[in-house]
């Protein structure tokens, strides 16, 4: 199984390479010469990679939060809406505590009001799947635009600044740092990757290593089999994707608590679908999806580096290449190794 899902993502990358290379020489320029500038500008730069960081930081915890409703046998595509609630909860909070409350007490808060945000959001189609068969995935595509919608609301009546669309800066106690490593470079990159990467480890031990994770896996594989084994299924359809919806939520920790320092209208538009990409990719493993958000987040910030040689747009291209070649390698392995198995 894992030899499968490796050959999978190396068959897209070499695909996506060569097609990109094929796009590059069609523009006249060298396809060495502009994914040297991509690496260098990016991996080989503080400031390129401290960007990496901060662009891959929200894709791991909205890659994780697809994921870990897939395992449950569910497709969450309301991470936008999620990310939306999550980031917006976060920034009332850390503007609304008393100034001077200690980073120990201001900070969890924060993440406790985004992850209960996100969360929420998550239960609502969980309960309309788990208690009336409501598919979830027209029910998290209507709620994105429900909540990017109530949220709009919320902030024009109550919380926005006037003649603005974001909210009062967060007190300082609730400031994140800058990452540590790129901390000097001017870039936007802060300690939430940290948090992202302890997501990650923890999304795996629970999945793997704890009774509920070993329920919610086997209702994912058979939910008839798995009540029959005495397993609730609702429950773990509800609780699957409440904490789908928590991870996604704290993407706020991100954009909130670690960049802008206050929620604004449309900030880290795009970031819950790309998070679909980022699980596909990363095959619903933790690591894998770490891997994926790094290699678009490499991709987004390089083709700004690039751009000076060929369009912008060949690495929107470059990105749809991979993940449409993951899906139908995905479809090839799958029937390749089968008719083994059979044969």
């Amino acid at each position: 199984m894992i030899v499968r899902e490796i050959y999978t993502v190396l068959i897209a990358l070499a695909v996506a390479v060569l097609a990109g290379s094929a796009m590059i020489l069609l523009v006249g320029q060298s396809p060495f010469e502009v994914y040297k500038l991509l690496i260098v500008r990016t991996w080989g730069d503080p400031y390129g990679l401290g960007q990496v960081i901060f662009k891959s930081t929200p894709l791991i915890f909205t890659g994780l939060s697809v994921a870990l409703a897939f395992r449950v046998g569910l497709f969450n595509i309301g991470g936008e809406g999620q990310m939306i609630c999550g980031s917006f909860a976060a920034a009332v909070c850390g503007a609304t505590l008393p100034v001077g409350t200690p980073w120990l007490i201001a900070i969890p808060l924060c993440l406790i009001a985004a992850m209960a945000a996100g969360g929420a959001l998550g239960a609502i189609p969980g309960v309309l799947r788990a208690r009336f068969g409501a598919h979830e995935v027209i029910n998290t595509i209507m709620l994105n635009f429900i909540a990017a919608a109530a949220v709009l609301w919320l902030g024009n009546e109550f919380f926005f600044l006037h003649a603005t669309t974001h909210t009062s800066e967060i007190i300082a106690g609730a400031q994140l740092s800058p990452f540590g490593p790129v901390a000097d470079s001017g870039s936007a990159a802060n300690s939430s990757f940290y948090m992202a990467l302890l997501a990650a480890l923890l999304v795996h031990l629970f999945l793997q290593k704890t009774r509920t994770g070993f329920e919610w896996r086997a209702v994912g594989l058979n939910p008839r089999a798995a009540e029959n084994g005495g397993i609730t299924v609702s429950r773990a359809i509800i609780g699957g994707m409440s904490v789908a919806g928590a991870l996604a939520g704290l993407v706020g920790a991100n954009y909130v608590l670690g960049y802008k320092l206050y929620f604004e209208e449309g900030i880290g538009r795009g970031v819950g679908f790309m998070g679909i990409a980022v699980a596909l990719l990363g095959r619903n493993h933790p690591l894998g999806i770490i891997a994926a958000a790094l290699l678009f987040g490499t991709l987004s910030q390089g083709g700004m580096a690039v751009s000076e040689l060929v369009p912008r747009e060949l690495v929107d291209i470059l990105q749809a290449v991979i993940i449409l070649t993951v899906a139908g390698a995905s479809a090839w392995m799958q029937r390749t190794f089968a008719r083994r198995r059979d044969g």
